[in-house]
């Protein structure tokens, strides 16, 4: 590489000289106040060589070169014109709305809600592991288009070191998703994914399972069945037996966290009423991360599989012949809910005469008894509204009921307790309700039915 100082003395003396004032215009300018914001300058050489060797070299400078400079082309400050960026790629439906789902987690994380905003990212990074980068470059054609009609801002320097910020902090969250947020497992069909403690639980354990044997001189049987048998078969259980299955062993827990598994039955249980609107069901998947397990079992329902029951006992004064002696009795009479599907929910009131085993067979819409009620209901959180219970059998009547339960689960995941909160008698009339005493009354827990056949 020939030397520098060689280079300058084979140059004309008229050259050297425009360059020395070009330099020091340069420097003047500098030591100016300026509006904008240049952030860190590199230092200026003492040399011209130097000057125009590091423009030389700067692969991301594009301006004439020096040879070709004229004395009109001279300006007291050089241009460095970058190329207009490129526009950002069409982007598909789903990268589109992972995009939305990243701009509104970046909302969240500027408002300081950082809980919300880790749960949005996770979820953007799931829906594409690019949204990062189609995020900023949709960002960046818009800061464009803005550019365009208004001057540049002083601060447009330090959007680059920000973005770099925002860059570390994304691939950060994405690591986080990926290795204790939302762990994938292993999975016949569909796509299995667990979160939370089970996330931390299965990281733990080897990538290949087996079934062990109780006895190690004997064999297992089940490990010649091909998980996509296994997967099918638990397909055709409910909860309760695909738990216990799951007890078995590591193995047995990895399969039945399929999400072929569970996502049926999440489809069939979060269905309005227990939800709002069927379009809310996609939130909720968004919001548990698409784990449908751990959805089905945290998010609150009420329960079909069965009837809930509230036994309520109170004190009654009895008379007797000799006045010396009190007689008091215990009064005991139940409660029945059942609810349905289709939004209709069945109350029995009963006394001890007919005990449950009698009247749980019976509790259908078609029955007719004295204290049997049809009515609506829906679920709203963990509060459940029951509306016109009526007597179907005196379609005439006057009054109607209401009540507002709280739902409640004892342990997680069964959604097996009903509290009172209200409890109204509503004129039809008018629409008047009174409230009616809660004194006597009990909880409700539930109790599974096999069958009303």
């Amino acid at each position: 590489m020939p030397d520098p100082s060689q280079i300058q003395s084979d140059e004309p003396e008229e050259l050297v000289r425009f360059r020395q004032q070009w330099l020091e215009e340069v420097r003047s300018k500098k030591k100016a106040p300026s509006i904008q914001d240049p952030g860190p300058a590199p230092a200026a050489s003492s040399s011209a060589d130097a000057e125009s060797s590091a423009h030389a070299h700067s692969p991301s400078v594009h301006h004439p070169t020096q040879r070709g400079i004229s004395h009109d082309d001279t300006a007291p400050h050089p241009v460095v014109k970058k190329p207009p960026p490129a526009a950002p790629p069409a982007f598909g439906p789903s990268l589109q709305r992972a995009v939305e789902v990243y701009r509104k987690a970046v909302q969240h994380e500027q408002q300081g809600e950082l809980d919300d905003a880790l749960r949005l990212y996770r979820t953007a990074f799931r829906m594409d592991n690019n949204v990062d980068r189609a995020y900023y470059l949709m960002e960046n054609e818009m800061h464009r288009k803005v550019a365009a009609a208004h001057p540049p801002k002083a601060h447009h320097r330090k959007t680059s070191s920000a973005s770099h910020a925002a860059d570390a902090l994304a691939q950060d969250l994405q690591s986080m998703a990926s290795v204790s947020g939302r762990i994938p497992v292993a999975h016949a069909r569909g796509e299995g994914f667990v979160t939370g403690t089970m996330a931390s639980l299965i990281s733990s354990w080897p990538e290949r399972l087996s079934f062990e044997p109780e006895d190690e001189q004997e064999g297992v049987p089940l490990n010649r069945v091909p998980d996509e048998v296994l997967v099918m078969i638990l397909q055709r259980l409910d909860h309760t037996a695909i738990e216990r299955f799951a007890r078995a062993s590591r193995k047995a827990r990895v399969i039945t966290l399929d999400a072929s598994i569970w996502r049926p039955m999440v489809h069939r249980v979060l269905q309005p009423p227990q939800i709002a609107e069927e379009a809310e069901f996609d939130t909720l998947v968004l919001k548990y991360m698409t784990d449908y397990r751990r959805m089905y079992i945290e998010h609150p329902r009420v329960r079909y599989d069965g009837v809930y029951i509230a036994v309520c006992h109170y004190i009654r004064n009895g008379m007797g012949e000799n006045a010396w002696v009190n007689y008091s009795h215990l009064i005991t009479y139940y409660r029945y809910l059942r609810f349905l599907p289709d939004g209709q929910v069945l109350s029995l009131l009963a006394n001890e005469e007919l005990s449950p085993q009698q009247i749980i067979p019976l509790l259908k819409p078609s029955l007719r008894m004295k204290g049997f009620l049809v009515g609506t209901w829906y679920l709203d959180g963990t509060e459940v509204h029951i509306e016109d219970l009526l007597d179907p059998a005196t379609p005439d009547t006057r009054y109607s009921f209401q009540m507002i339960l709280e739902l409640r689960s004892r342990p997680l995941g069964r959604w097996n307790r009903l509290d009172f909160r209200e409890y109204d008698s509503v004129h039809l009339g008018s629409g008047e309700a009174t409230p009616l005493a809660l004194k006597n009354e009990r909880p409700f827990w539930f109790s599974k039915v096999r069958s009303y056949a």
